[in-house]
C-alpha cells in the first residue's frame, strides 16, 4: 500500500523532456497514530488558530481560579484537575474574550466536591492541539477557528469543480484532478476554511512579495507532467499575509514559492523551487493522507533551495517536514539523495486534514 503524494515523476514527457528528473518516487509510512491512553493531571481541550494557549489552573480550597496568556482568537476551554489528595475533581469551564495582545476573562463557573479545604494542586497545559471532533464556536467574535470541522459533519464542495474518476496503480495512480483540470484547488477565505475537509494555511516569514504556485500531480493533457508550466492555482502571499487552500479528496500534487512574480524553472520548463507535495484523502490508500517538503527539484537544477515547513495543525512535530534556507537544516523532508526512500514526511488516516505551510522558513 503507497501513499503517492510525492509520486511526481517526470515520465512520458516527451524528447525534449528525457534528461528531466525523474524522482519523487517516494511514500508515507501509514502509522497510524494513537492517543496516548497515560493518566494525565491536566487535560485541556480547545480550538486555537494555531498559537500557543498556557493556562493555569490552581485549586485551593474548593476554590478554582485560571490565567492564560495570550490567544489570537476567543476559544472555549474545558480544564480537568485531580486532587491528588482526594479522590474528587474539580472542573471549570472558563470562556475567554481574546485579543492579539490580551486576554479578557469573560465569564467563569466552577463545581468542586473536595473534601479538603486545605488541599490544593496546580497545572499548567501547553497545547496547540485542535478537535477535528466538533465545530467549537468562538463565542466572543461570532467565528470559527479553521481548524474546526462542519458541526453537520457535511463538507463544503462550493467552488471545486466535479471530481474526476481515478485509475492506474502504484506510481502511476491518477487520482481527481478536477473537472475543468485544476479546479479541485481553491483558495477560500479564512472564516469558511473549517468547512472544506482538506485545508492549508499559509503563512511567510518573507518581507517581500513571494509567488505560489500550485499543481496537480498529473497535467490537464492526461501525462504526468503537472509541474511542467501548469498551474491550478497562484496567488502572491505578502509579508505578513495568510491564505487558506482547500483541496478535494483525492487530490495529488504539489506547490512551489519563490520571491517574485513566478517560480524558478530548470532547463526542461519543470519547476525547480522548493516543493511542497501532498496526496489528501488517497483513495487507493483507504484515505489516508500524507505531505513533505522536497528539495529535490531545486538540487536537481542547481538552483536556490526555498525555505519551507510543513506541519499538521496541532499534532507533535513528528508531523512536520521542514526545509531552511539553502538546506541548511533538513527535517523528515527529501534532498536529492533521498529521491527513492520511502516514508518521509507526515501521513494521517484523518477524516479532515488541517495543515500549516511557512513559506521562506529559516
Amino acid at each position: 500500500m503507497h501513499l503517492s503524494n510525492s509520486l511526481l515523476l517526470a515520465a512520458g514527457l516527451g524528447s525534449s523532456l528525457v534528461s528531466a528528473k525523474a524522482g519523487h518516487a517516494h511514500r508515507h509510512n501509514h502509522v497510524a497514530r494513537g492517543d496516548s491512553e497515560d493518566n494525565v493531571v491536566t487535560v485541556v481541550n480547545t480550538v486555537v488558530d494555531l498559537t500557543t494557549v498556557h493556562i493555569t489552573v490552581t485549586e485551593t480550597a474548593g476554590a478554582v481560579t485560571t490565567e492564560t496568556s495570550a490567544v489570537q482568537e476567543a476559544v472555549a476551554v474545558t480544564v480537568e484537575v485531580d486532587d491528588s489528595s482526594s479522590t474528587s475533581t474539580t472542573a471549570a469551564q472558563t470562556t475567554f474574550a481574546t485579543s492579539t495582545s490580551s486576554v479578557e476573562e469573560v465569564s467563569t463557573s466552577s463545581s468542586s466536591s473536595s473534601s479538603s479545604s486545605s488541599s490544593s494542586s496546580s497545572a499548567e497545559a501547553e497545547t496547540t492541539a485542535y478537535s477535528s471532533s466538533a465545530a467549537a464556536t468562538a463565542t466572543a467574535t461570532g467565528s470559527t477557528a479553521w481548524t474546526a470541522t462542519p458541526a453537520s459533519g457535511s463538507f463544503s464542495t462550493a467552488g471545486f469543480g466535479e471530481s474526476t474518476s481515478s485509475s492506474g496503480s502504484g506510481d502511476t495512480y491518477i487520482g481527481n484532478v478536477g473537472d475543468p483540470w485544476g479546479s479541485n484547488i481553491i483558495e477560500v477565505s479564512a472564516d469558511v476554511a473549517y468547512e472544506y475537509q482538506y485545508v492549508v494555511r499559509f503563512t511567510g516569514q518573507n518581507t517581500e512579495d513571494w509567488f505560489v504556485s500550485f499543481w496537480n500531480k498529473y497535467g490537464p493533457d492526461g501525462a504526468m507532467d503537472g509541474w511542467y508550466g501548469y498551474s491550478a492555482l497562484n496567488f502572491t502571499l505578502a509579508a505578513g499575509e495568510t491564505k487558506y487552500v482547500a483541496f478535494m479528496a483525492d487530490s495529488q500534487g504539489g506547490w512551489g514559492a519563490a520571491e517574485g512574480s513566478s517560480l524558478p524553472t530548470d532547463d526542461y520548463g519543470g519547476y525547480s523551487c522548493t516543493w511542497g507535495e501532498f496526496d489528501f484523502g488517497d483513495t487507493e490508500n483507504d484515505g489516508w493522507s500524507g505531505w513533505d517538503v522536497s528539495a529535490i527539484q531545486a538540487q536537481a537544477a542547481d538552483q536556490t533551495v526555498q525555505g519551507m515547513k510543513i506541519c499538521e495543525a496541532g499534532a507533535s512535530t513528528s508531523t512536520c517536514s521542514i526545509i531552511t534556507t539553502d538546506a541548511d537544516s533538513v527535517t523528515n523532508a527529501y534532498l536529492e539523495d533521498e529521491e527513492d526512500v520511502d516514508g518521509i514526511g507526515g501521513s494521517c488516516s484523518s477524516t479532515a486534514v488541517r495543515l500549516t505551510a511557512v513559506i521562506d522558513y529559516d
